[in-house]
């Protein structure tokens, strides 16, 4: 989880890429137990949506479809931000690696937002 606090990554899709690699390797160390069981895939879902978004954004075919796709990332970084607090709350044990996590949500937040706000000047 390293990858996210000692160098940043500049080339976003590989970010979010590595985002949500970190995800799954943090849900299999977790307890297969009724309340992980149905938060795990939400979290998985949503944190790897947000990097397939982007690349999609990348290669959108106009300057709307392109604006679309980045609101959809950040809906998608906002859901996922939701998933790791309730699963840090259901895994106490494992609290400081959400927290790297739900940092690095938050980060890419800004950026998807701050992309968003500059392709509609």
């Amino acid at each position: 989880m390293d990858q996210f606090t000692n160098k940043k990554i500049y080339d976003l899709e590989e970010r979010t890429a590595k985002f949500a690699e970190a995800i799954i390797g943090l849900m299999r160390k977790i307890p297969h137990d009724l309340v992980n069981q149905r938060l795990v895939p939400q979290l998985v879902g949503s944190g790897g949506s947000l990097g397939a978004n982007y690349c999609e954004a990348n290669e959108a075919e106009s300057k709307k479809d392109f604006q679309h796709k980045i609101g959809i990332c950040k809906k998608e970084t906002k859901e996922t931000k939701h998933w790791l607090r309730l699963l840090a709350k259901a895994n106490p044990q494992f609290k400081e690696e959400f927290r790297i996590l739900w940092q690095e949500a938050q980060e890419l937040l800004l950026i998807f937002s701050k992309i968003l706000s500059s392709s509609r000047n």
